[in-house]
């Protein structure tokens, strides 16, 4: 993967974020409080120096009161029930994480129910504490390519192959990591925080 197109999308995300408290008159801190994130690790992020999880986007975008997907580009313009997005192969906005390296996937189209990654699998091995991911909503993960290996809270590691897929609770403490012998490439959707009943997310 392109390390000098990963480090200009997230730039490119630095600027929106901050471009976003802006608007609202916020300073970092006010910012912060609102998102439940401290204001050292937006200030972080602010200037590019670490790249959120998808739990702390999601907490970014509840306090902003945006789309997960406006973090990354301005949303279009309301379209009611003629909405359509088309991304082509290789395009997407990037997202590198220490875990996952995604490429969301049609986020010019705000106010979505879900939000689809292009994602692969960067971790082989990780502490019994570490990487595990909670928030609001519920998803579904297609392998494409390679081999993963799915931990749950509640239910013994499964390993799937290409071809196999899974649906999960999100409220559900959840990681995947690599276990073939090359990254591992999914097709992972998330459902937005709110629908299906499900209250915003309020942790970090």
């Amino acid at each position: 993967m392109d390390k000098t197109v990963v480090k200009e999308q997230q730039s490119a995300l630095a600027g929106r974020l901050k471009a976003l408290r802006l608007q609202r008159g916020w300073t970092q801190g006010q910012a912060g409080k609102a998102s439940g994130i401290s204001t050292s690790t937006l200030s972080k992020i602010e200037n590019g120096l670490i790249s959120p999880t998808y739990d702390v986007l999601l907490n970014l975008a509840h306090g902003l009161g945006v789309d997960v997907a406006e973090l990354f580009v301005p949303a279009q313009a309301h379209m009611g029930a003629g909405r359509r997005s088309i991304e082509r192969a290789g395009q997407g906005n990037l997202h590198d994480t220490p875990l996952y390296h995604h490429r969301l996937l049609c986020s010019q189209l705000a106010n979505k129910r879900m939000m689809p990654f292009d994602s692969r699998i960067k971790a082989w091995t990780l502490e019994a504490n570490e990487g595990w991911s909670r928030h609001e909503g519920e998803e579904f993960v297609y392998v494409l390519e390679g081999e993963i290996e799915l931990h749950t809270e509640f239910y013994q590691p499964e390993t799937l192959q290409a071809g196999d897929c899974f649906y999960i609770d999100s409220r559900m403490g959840h990681r995947v990591v690599n276990k073939g012998a090359t990254e591992a490439r999914v097709l992972w959707v998330s459902t937005t925080p709110g629908e299906l009943g499900l209250p915003d997310p309020k942790h970090a």
